[in-house]
């Protein structure tokens, strides 16, 4: 038997449902969604609603009539729950292989070997680890590819014969191809809706005909990426694994408001904190900015108002400055037109670079930057919360009803003092 590295995908089935249900068992077997911001539209689904017949993305206000009627349990986004849950699956994961990236909130590639019964021990060593100690299910997809590892993955999830754990070698050659016969090619990890469409033209609809297709052809009639999911299907590892990023291309700041902004000064407020909160993740990851765009916009259902402006302020030098990219938002208030109904702000920063890869002239120092404001806020922010510090229009409590609206908030049981869950003896 080979003894060849292999990959294995770890994914928590319906996250943000499953990270609720472990605070609060009773939501067991019963139809759970988690809505999006502004409590908006089915994010999440737990199995039980999703036979249902509730979608992904099916609004809350044509859910709600009915709710009571299916039992339906519905919770607003706690994003302060799912990124702790998220940390502490991470933290375990870590534990199993020295070859750890972490794709997203709720999945992570690992890098193993051993023989196929080692493997499939390991799998459900980690599933049972993850469920016992966080208390969230996993299924687990081990494979030579990453793509392989993914498609594994799915049919652990998707076939109780596996109970949750796939190694895609120890399946037999036969059983494999009739899978790979059977998903429509979009159901591959990197291929969305447009792209399905010009691989039909071409007679590809299944993973099995993409799986057969030629590489060489694939490459020159789509790109190198795509060639790459052709060999990783037929087992040739192409997309490594790869090291946590320490920072971004770029970073964005932008939610819809759960009430609609009016004046060009709620806007600067809006502009405000979004520039500190931008300056604290550049901190935090050590970057700076050369490039900032503030944005607004009134809601597409909206028939009377129509506003879109925008505007791109290039930073006299690339900087992390809460200070420089507040102002620097602030270019946008000139375009804001009071009595126009806004339902969506924000910034994003572009053009990053390492901090202190590029020393100013004295003459264009900035005091600021000297004493590192920025690092200070996430500081603050990371030990007290977010709105525990301001500066300027960004600290003002008063105003805040463009906030994310959340009615249907659970406790914030790992985050949060007062919200702490609370354990009796018989």
């Amino acid at each position: 038997m080979r003894h060849m590295p292999q990959i294995a995908h770890v994914d928590v089935n319906c996250f943000y449902a499953s990270a609720e249900r472990a605070f609060n068992p009773s939501l067991e077997g019963k139809p759970v969604i988690v809505l999006s911001n502004n409590d908006g539209c089915a994010v999440t689904r737990s199995p039980e609603a999703k036979a249902l017949g509730i979608g992904m993305g099916d609004p809350w206000f044509k859910i709600a009539p009915r709710a009571k009627e299916w039992g339906l349990i519905a919770l607003s986004s706690n994003y302060e729950l799912y990124g702790d849950i998220s940390s502490r699956v991470m933290e375990l994961l870590g534990r199993y292989s020295a070859w750890l990236e972490v794709y997203s909130i709720d999945e992570a590639f690992l890098g193993v070997k051993g023989e196929p019964t080692h493997l499939r021990t390991l799998g459900r060593e980690i599933k049972d680890a993850v469920r016992a100690h966080i208390g969230v299910p996993v299924c687990v997809g081990i494979a030579p590819t990453k793509t392989l590892a993914k498609l594994a993955n799915k049919w652990a999830k998707n076939n109780p014969g596996f109970a949750g754990v796939c190694h895609w070698e120890s399946v037999p050659t036969a059983e494999r191809q009739r899978l790979m016969r059977s998903l429509p090619v979009i159901e591959i990890w990197g291929v969305a809706t447009r792209l399905t469409r010009r691989l039909n033209a071409l007679g590809i609809h299944s993973i099995h005909d993409l799986a057969a297709a030629n590489p060489v052809m694939i490459r020159d009639r789509f790109s190198v990426v795509m060639m790459r999911t052709v060999l990783e299907l037929q087992g040739s590892p192409c997309i490594p694994m790869e090291e946590e990023r320490i920072g971004k291309e770029k970073l964005i700041f932008s939610r819809s408001f759960a009430t609609p902004i009016t004046t060009a000064a709620g806007v600067r407020q809006v502009m405000s904190v979004y520039g500190q909160q931008a300056a604290a993740r550049l901190a935090k990851h050590d970057q700076q900015a050369k490039v900032l765009t503030a944005f607004a916009g009134t809601s597409h259902f909206n028939p009377h108002d129509t506003s879109y402006p925008a505007v791109c302020v290039p930073l006299p030098m690339p900087t992390a400055d809460p200070v420089l990219l507040t102002r620097a938002a602030h270019a946008l208030l000139p375009r804001i037109v009071d009595g126009i109904r806004y339902a969506r702000a924000g910034i994003m920063v572009t053009d990053l670079r390492p901090s202190g890869n590029q020393s100013p002239l004295s003459l264009f120092e900035n005091p600021h930057e000297e004493r590192h404001i920025g690092t200070l806020l996430e500081n603050v922010t990371k030990r007290y919360g977010r709105g525990s510090i301001g500066l300027g229009h960004g600290g003002i409590r008063q105003g805040l009803n463009w906030t994310m609206k959340r009615d249907m908030l659970s406790p914030r049981y790992t985050t949060h003092w007062d919200e702490l869950p609370l354990a009796k003896a018989g």
